[in-house]
Parts: C-alpha cells; structure tokens; sequence
C-alpha cells in the first residue's frame, strides 16, 4: 500500500508539472512585454484594446443565449426519454454524437443554406445563425451532462410523487427534475461556455465579432499579447470551474415535493 501510495503521488507531480509549467512559461512570457522588466503592459494593451471588450462582450452574450437554449432543448428531451421512452435513449445518444462527427465546415454551410433564404435570412443578419451553431456543437457535453444527472436520481418516482400531489408535468420539471440536476446543469453549462467562447471556424464562416478570431488575429499581429489573452482566458476558466464548485454543492436528491401544485 505504502509503494502505490508513493507510485501514485509520483504520477500526480508529474501530471502537475506537465500541465502548470507550460502554463508558468507563457505567464512568464506575458510579463516580459518591457525590456529586462517584469510588469502587467501586455495585460494593459490587452484591456486597453477595444477590440478585446467587444469581441469578449459578443461572445459571452452569445454563450448565455447558448447556454438557456441548449438547457431549454435537452433538459425535457432528456428527461422524457428516460420517463417515457427509455428504448430509444440509445438512439439519442447517437443523434447528439453527430456534431462530433460532421465537420464545423459543412454544419455551417448547411445551416446557412438553410437559414439564408426567407423567410429566416434575419438569422443570417444577427447572432441567431451563430447561437444556433453553437447549440448544435454543445449538444454532446449538455445532453451528457443532463444524463448523468437524472441517472444520479429516480425520475420515476418523483415524478409519480409530484403528481400524486396534483402537480401537472411541466411543474414537476421545472420545480422538481430542475433543483435536482443542478450539478448536471452547471457542469454542462460550463463546457458549453468554453465551447462558445473558443469557437473560431464557425465564427469566421459566419463573419461574426466572436473572441476566438480575436485570438487568432492577435497571435499573427502581436508578440506578447496573445499569451496574455491565453492567461486571462485561462483565468476565466479558473473562475468558471469555482463557481460550480460553490453553486453545486448541494447533492441531487433534496429537493422536496411538499408544496406542488
């Protein structure tokens, strides 16, 4: 026990070298913006660059359009697989696996065949085109995300509860499945807002002032820059992963029933 314990720590620390020393050379790197001195200037120019504030602004307002769309789309998909038609949840996988499979190139050129006459040509003209995209390619982390969570919980018999107590179907989704796959939420949110926010070939296609041209543009034009977005981006991360760490601590299985309609 005392050997695999000791094996074990070893293959830790070199799994934390492997990924933080990167990560400690391109913070490194960002700080040398001035010559022989360390400082913040490549961080400043960053922040100090339009561009940066409106490509981040639109790609996170297109996230959380995103976000509530996919959460909207798979949540009572999910859930009526499981309830009522269980055989056909391996079929649904199947679906949802597609976008892993159909290239960025030809999802976007479809959806803009399709999209691009009328009378759905304003989807072309706004960030609709683009949330869309973004809902098909975060399909396979949401509805995994959602399955995990009902498996984590008997949907059967919460549901039987609720409406023993007279609560209709779409109360008990909503007021009961919901408060209960909370983790499940946030984690496939999270994966979705890294998905949005990284987006770059359908972004392009689409023309659209997303973040992840920015990036690329800033890494062909700038020398210190881009490893100051790639450290603030990883920040950002950071953040996200902490903030479901603290909103889902709570485990499924407490919500209580009392009370519906």
């Amino acid at each position: 026990m005392k050997r695999m314990s000791l094996t074990s720590w070893l293959w830790i620390i070199i799994g934390a070298l492997y990924f933080l020393l990167p990560l400690i050379a391109t913070a490194d790197f960002s700080l040398r913006a001035e010559k022989d001195k360390l400082g913040f200037l490549a961080y400043e120019r960053v922040f100090a660059d339009p561009k940066f504030i409106s490509t981040f602004t639109f790609s996170l307002y297109v996230s959380i359009l995103t976000i509530i769309a996919s959460v909207i789309l798979v949540v009572p998909t999910a859930y009526w697989v499981r309830l009522r038609v269980p055989a056909f949840r391996r079929a649904f996988e199947f679906i949802t696996l597609l976008p892993l499979i159909i290239p960025a190139v030809v999802l976007v050129f479809g959806l803009s065949r399709i999209y691009g006459k009328y009378p759905f040509q304003f989807m072309i003209e706004t960030p609709a085109l683009f949330v869309v995209g973004n809902v098909i390619f975060s399909l396979p982390y949401m509805y995994r995300s959602v399955d995990v969570g009902l498996r984590a919980i008997d949907v059967h018999t919460l549901t039987e509860a609720a409406q023993s107590l007279g609560a209709s179907l779409p109360y008990t989704l909503f007021r009961v499945i919901f408060p209960n796959i909370t983790v499940a939420l946030l984690s496939g949110a999270f994966l979705t807002f890294a998905i949005v926010m990284g987006e770059f070939t359908m972004a392009s296609l689409l023309v659209q002032p997303a973040f992840g041209p920015y990036m690329q543009q800033i890494s062909s034009s700038k020398v210190y820059e881009p490893s100051a977005v790639a450290i603030i981006s990883f920040m950002l991360t950071w953040a996200c992963t902490g903030a479901i760490q603290l909103l889902g601590r709570r485990s499924p299985g407490q919500t209580q029933i009392a009370g519906s309609r």
